[in-house]
């Protein structure tokens, strides 16, 4: 009586249960491992190919065998056999900052750019290089802070399928912390802009694309280039392009001891934030929401005369603009994006009534998979957002926006995004619907409906991001702006707070971020109005019909390897 009552099992099938789930756990863990390593980022095929590469003392054109490796990291080998044993590269590259050109007169005019104080002088022989030896396919690599990377491929067929990677590395390198979803990676954002706007600099750009180590040295490397010019550029040898690349390899070396520094700053700091992150969660009171009301609607009333004045002096003339061109990009992105997956779809239903090959249509079905991250048909949807690059520029440069790369990047990521989401939701439903009893005609018919299906939820998904790119760059482009003018004169008012901010007894809450709340919150009302007005005119007008947009060459089908069972 009040024992405790003894187990139904026995050891030995105790014994049998956990070596059971120990081999779960090996059989599991690895391919665990290996989708945690790539949720991290997005994709990228593997490319590999002959190149020759601009390099030396002095440099001249040498053959090597180039690899991008599925993380966006470039990386060169004398020969193809040394990257097949496994040895150490002759050079690698994260493509974070990198801007790609095809055009060696472009390029050049950009070389010619950074020393323009010595462009006249021609005196001193230059060596056999880029300004004597015309390139036929060529591919530069440029970043404002590190060494250039001069590429060419042998033909253009291998120019066109090294630009498609290598345009993919650098977006996805550059998205990675607008991509993450931990609070941890948007904390830092904020933080680098809070940063900057104490410094002065109210303008957003695109300083904030790649890790938080990179970053920071782009922080960094922005503040010190105006002195570093002024004390190396006049000691560097040489002459005109010779003297642009001599300072091309200095930025390098800077660039990479910053690098470092600030990799191990954040390492070192890892600890103290975790530490931090821990006790926030027990020290946040469970009545801060009604606190940071009361403090927010008092610091509503106290701000909202030169707030509104400036809203209606600059943001409501432009917000208009602004905000159509940004739904204009979104709305011709995703269409594309939509007719390239309803042409994916048709093709598969059609193989499957014309073809029921199994081995052919194993081979539609990963195709049609690996879409999201097949560059050739994606790109067909990247240039949309080019489209509207200039004019988006020029509505949003007034304000101090910089970041158009950014913008460019973060519209092609959603692209990508919906598309993979599709592509997933058409392969699930379809594995659930079709079963070996069906003839080809009855496995087509169910495969329609389920295309249906698909459709239907790609365009309640567009309609969310649509919103919600606008909202997220509308802020973008105005937050900065308006802070920055109110600046001189609200600034000052909000030490009244801080009082009461600090009863609240949280590091989680302070006076700027709640003032920022604030202002927010007034602009994604103006934006959200803006919105609603603009639908109830496009409501008044005859309404534009899903997939009426630009059409699309059909795609022929991709070489891939199979993984998926018809």
């Amino acid at each position: 009586m009040g024992g405790r009552p003894s187990s139904p099992l026995d050891k030995q099938q105790r014994q049998h249960l956990r070596d059971q789930m120990d081999t779960l756990l090996r059989n599991f863990l690895p391919c665990y491992r290996r989708q945690l390593a790539a949720s991290k980022l997005p994709r990228v095929r593997e490319h590999q190919g002959p190149l020759t590469q601009f390099r030396g003392h002095p440099p001249r054109w040498q053959p090597i065998f180039c690899v991008l490796r599925g993380d966006g990291c470039l990386e060169w080998f004398s020969h193809k056999e040394e990257y097949e044993n496994g040895n150490r590269p002759l050079g690698s590259t994260a493509l974070t900052g990198y801007t790609l050109l095809t055009s060696q007169r472009e390029y050049l005019y950009l070389l010619d750019a950074l020393c323009p104080a010595s462009l006249g002088d021609r005196t001193q022989e230059e060596p056999d290089s880029l300004l004597e030896v015309p390139v036929r396919f060529p591919l530069f690599l440029q970043h404002p802070f590190r060494r250039h990377l001069c590429f060419s491929a042998a033909t253009r067929e291998a120019q066109h399928a090294w630009r498609l990677a290598l345009q993919g590395g650098i977006r996805l390198r550059g998205t990675v912390l607008q991509r993450s979803q931990a609070p941890a990676a948007r904390a830092f954002l904020d933080a680098v802009r809070l940063y900057r706007q104490h410094q002065g600099h109210f303008g957003d750009d695109d300083v904030t694309l790649g890790s938080d180590a990179e970053v920071l040295t782009a922080v960094l490397m922005r503040e010190q280039l105006p002195a570093l010019r002024a004390q190396t550029l006049p000691g560097l040898q040489g002459a005109g392009r010779a003297r642009a690349w001599a300072w091309t390899e200095l930025l390098e070396a800077v660039h990479a001891a910053v690098l470092a520094g600030a990799s191990a700053g954040l390492r070192a700091f890892q600890p103290e934030k975790d530490e931090l992150l821990a006790t926030l969660e027990k020290t946040i009171r469970p009545d801060v929401d009604q606190l940071l009301a009361r403090v927010a609607g008092r610091m509503r009333t106290d701000i909202k005369g030169p707030l509104e004045s400036c809203l209606r002096q600059h943001v409501d003339p432009q917000l208009p603009r602004v905000a159509q061109t940004l739904l204009d990009t979104v709305e011709a992105l995703l269409e594309v994006v939509r007719t390239l997956l309803a042409q994916g779809m048709d093709r598969l239903s059609g193989h499957l009534r014309q073809s029921p090959s199994g081995t052919r249509l194993r081979r539609e079905v990963y195709a049609f998979g690996e879409m999201p991250w097949d560059l050739g048909p994606m790109q067909t949807c990247y240039r949309e957002t080019e489209r509207s690059r200039g004019r988006l520029g020029q509505l949003a440069a007034p304000f101090g926006f910089l970041g158009m790369q950014s913008l460019m990047f973060a519209a092609q990521d959603l692209a990508q995004q919906l598309m993979a989401d599709a592509v997933a939701t058409f392969l699930q439903l379809a594995d659930q619907c079709l079963t070996t009893a069906l003839n080809c005609d009855q496995a087509a018919q169910r495969l329609e409906r389920v295309r249906g299906r698909v459709l239907k939820k790609f365009e309640s998904d567009s309609g969310l991001v649509q919103r919600r790119f606008i909202r997220s760059w509308g802020l973008c482009i105005f937050l900065p702006f308006v802070l920055s003018q109110l600046e001189p004169s609200c600034r000052k008012e909000l030490r009244e707070f801080e009082g009461d901010v600090l009863a609240v007894g949280s590091q989680a809450l302070t006076t700027e971020g709640i003032y920022e709340d604030v202002i927010r919150g007034c602009l994604l009302q103006r934006i959200d109005r803006d919105e609603e007005t603009e639908a109830e005119r496009e409501g008044a007008a005859c309404p534009r019909q899903p997939g009426s947009g630009a059409q699309i060459q059909p795609l022929g089908p991709s070489p891939s390897r199979g993984t998926l069972q018809s």
